[in-house]
């Protein structure tokens, strides 16, 4: 697995990624936060930098493997982010791991299958990496399927593809990790997360509908929600707004 490590001070911050990216798509966010905070970012088996996987796995088995990687770094402790599918992550980890996770935030996803869907055209882009292969056409569809500052601004989504290129390395490492997070759901156990949660949504999220922020806010005991006003990819257009906001949280 390729990891990694922007040192600093205090306790890291582990960044889970959305679905097909590699861990540079965050680049925008990471350079706004407080350069204080260490942050540890990974790619997904068979994503950017990552190898293929020899077997399926599924998000238990990925929530094992970060907790290895941390221990061989030396952290007995972290923070997590997790964005979209990596939201999913973040939530599971935080189940297995609950002295291991001090603080969670959640942003632009769900409680996992049991979520209010997106439209079927907005899914049916998201069910292949075609988007991450062909900037052309990622730049097409990107307003629709993340909506926010991408529906007005096309040089937005080229610039976002042109550093996504190739994070993919195979058809079948985007069908894997779409298949980790298959049937799962964090609905039977999120009142058992007593970490404190930021959750961060866009009130324009074609992918994963505002409804479902507000659910996990529901179910997360010790919760907090912050609507921002951009798309799926919000956390990333309106970084220097959002960042100073995770920073403060984390801080507390």
């Amino acid at each position: 697995m390729k990891v990694t490590v922007r040192p600093g001070e205090g306790v890291p911050l582990l960044l889970c990624n959305g679905i097909g990216a590699s861990l540079e798509l965050l680049d925008t966010f990471v350079d706004a936060l407080d350069p204080s905070i260490p942050v540890i970012r990974f790619d997904a088996p068979g994503i950017g930098g990552s190898q293929l996987p020899r077997r399926p796995y599924n998000l238990v088995t990925l929530s094992r493997s970060l907790g290895k990687v941390l221990t061989e770094l030396g952290h007995d402790r972290v923070d997590v982010l997790g964005i979209s599918w990596g939201g999913a992550l973040a939530q599971q980890f935080a189940a297995q791991n609950p002295r291991r996770c001090r603080r969670l935030v959640l942003v632009s996803t769900s409680a996992g299958w049991m979520m209010v869907p997106g439209r079927p055209h907005v899914l049916r882009t998201m069910a292949t990496p075609k988007r991450y292969r062909d900037q052309e056409f990622g730049a097409s569809v990107a307003g629709s399927i993340y909506g926010g500052a991408f529906r007005e601004d096309s040089g937005i989504a080229r610039n976002f593809y042109a550093r996504q290129k190739g994070s993919v390395t195979s058809r079948r490492a985007y069908v894997l990790q779409l298949a980790a997070g298959a049937g799962w759901t964090s609905l039977p156990f999120l009142k058992l997360l007593r970490q404190p949660t930021l959750i961060l949504a866009g009130d324009d999220d074609p992918i994963i509908p505002l409804v479902n922020a507000k659910m996990l806010h529901r179910g997360l005991p010790n919760s907090e929600l912050h609507v921002f006003h951009d798309g799926h990819l919000g956390l990333l257009v309106l970084a220097d707004e959002l960042a100073p906001r995770i920073a403060e949280f984390l801080g507390r």
